[in-house]
């Protein structure tokens, strides 16, 4: 896109104007955020990895760790997630309206930061939390240690997805990519040596863990604040020149527009986060095995989720150019190309289940193998509902770019706790499935989102812009 003289000249974008066209641009931006996606989702991946050469245990307190700190992040999620739409929307009007771009980024990440110390104190209460809901003390008291050095990350990780989606609707992803690759191997450097204590440095394993994960997205928010104020076309934007600036008026619409996407977040990620607590309370060893084969899935989710993220700017640039045509264009081929980007991954993990638990798990250790026979049995069902989560995160995401909001937060909420969660409830407490029948509630769930918020999407693109 031109950098133009005057924030006043009111130029729209162009858009293409075939379906060749429009799928070339959105793999151009969507494979680096998918990519960009995948790497940073790593971090949480290295861990995993990690932290399960110390023991179950230390594996099943870091995922009841993870549960309560991700539904904190969910709530933060939703000034992220609401700068995609803002910033698209104002550039596929006007390309030179820098000024409104500036505020909505600017003002999302107040939120993130202003809701830093309320969730700091609520992470504190993770080990009476975790207690209440029927947790293992020990498994409990390690969460809490583990959770309390993650926290000091929180507001980073957020704050460097938000400067992502502006990024995005610059489209700038090629240096975003490169820079979470720096921010993951740092974190794996990092848990080496703390997790392990190696080269002299103490061994804090799932505390150390923590603290790496920490420091790393900290250093990855800098790295990126670094490259805004040094790239040709984002620094016109001036996003950190007064950024102590309030601007409250955009600070209300960054949070009328955030807080249903948070809620629909949260009503999506705390099924998952719940299903952890229905683990435990079947066992230790169903938590650990539930823990890896969710890592396996929400790997393989990045790849829809970074095309879904691109298919938000496309649709949001066509609305804001006020584009018709390019709106449905841009909505079928993101969900063509989110849910096939799924399919063989899918077949992979299905198939192929040891081979994959294998990578979590030293396979030939006695003490491993009641996890690894679990793995076993939930993978191939994970293989089947990574294609619905594919196709419900597309027509998710591209609601979001058309700032529908209001109406997905209603649709998820009915599809994951009306149908999801009381389905898993029953499968897994309350009939021999057990743990299996756990994983056939959350699938259940992604079945019913996906016809839901397909059923939305073409109401908006289609039924709405005849």
């Amino acid at each position: 896109m031109a950098v133009l003289a005057s924030e006043n000249t009111i130029q729209k974008i162009e858009l293409p104007k075939s379906w060749q066209g429009e799928t070339r641009v959105l793999l151009s931006l969507g494979v680096p955020m998918a990519l960009t996606q995948l790497i940073a989702f790593a971090v949480y991946t290295i861990d995993v990895l990690m932290i399960g050469r110390i023991s179950p245990e230390d594996l099943a307190a870091a995922s009841i760790g993870t549960v309560i700190y991700f539904a904190l992040w969910m709530v933060g999620s939703g000034p992220v997630m609401a700068v995609s739409p803002l910033v698209s929307q104002a550039l596929g009007a006007n390309q030179n309206d820098t000024r409104d771009v500036r505020r909505s980024v600017r003002m999302a990440l107040w939120a993130i930061f202003l809701m830093f110390p309320v969730v700091l104190l609520a992470l504190a209460l993770t080990e009476p939390v975790a207690l209440a809901l029927g947790q293992d003390p020990t498994v409990s008291s390690k969460a809490a240690d583990y959770v309390l050095a993650l926290a000091f990350g929180w507001p980073f990780a957020l704050a460097t997805m938000a400067l992502r989606n502006f990024l995005a609707a610059l489209e700038k992803t090629k240096i975003p990519l490169l820079l979470a690759a720096v921010t993951t191997l740092l974190n794996a450097g990092l848990n080496y040596l703390l997790i392990f204590g190696t080269f002299g440095f103490p061994r804090l394993e799932l505390v150390g863990a923590g603290i790496a994960s920490s420091l790393s997205y900290t250093t990855g928010f800098f790295l990126f604040v670094a490259y805004i104020t040094l790239d040709k076309r984002a620094k016109t934007f001036d996003l950190f020149h007064r950024f102590w600036k309030s601007d409250w008026q955009r600070l209300r619409e960054v949070v009328a527009l955030g807080w249903p996407i948070s809620l629909t977040t949260i009503f999506e990620g705390m099924l998952f986060n719940t299903a952890v607590i229905m683990m435990g309370l079947i066992g230790i060893m169903e938590v650990a095995a539930y823990q890896i084969s969710i890592n396996v899935v929400a790997l393989a989710f990045m790849l829809p989720w970074g095309l879904s993220m691109a298919g938000a700017v496309r649709i949001g640039l066509a609305k804001g150019a006020e584009n018709t045509a390019a709106i449905k264009r841009s909505a079928s081929v993101t969900l063509v190309a989110a849910t096939l980007s799924v399919v063989a991954l899918a077949l992979a993990i299905a198939l192929f289940p040891m081979n994959v638990a294998a990578f979590y798990l030293e396979p030939d250790d006695p003490a491993n193998a009641a996890v690894i026979e679990l793995v076993l049995l939930f993978l191939p069902i994970a293989g089947i509902f990574m294609v619905f989560d594919a196709a419900q995160v597309a027509a998710n995401q591209l609601l979001r770019g058309l700032k529908d909001v209001q109406w997905p937060m209603y649709l998820s909420g009915i599809s994951y706790w009306l149908i999801g969660f009381p389905v898993a409830l029953f499968l897994g407490l309350r009939t021999p499935l057990g743990a299996v029948g756990i994983w056939y509630g959350l699938t259940a769930g992604l079945i019913a989102a996906s016809v839901f918020l397909g059923g939305r999407l073409w109401w908006m693109a289609w039924r709405t812009n005849r």
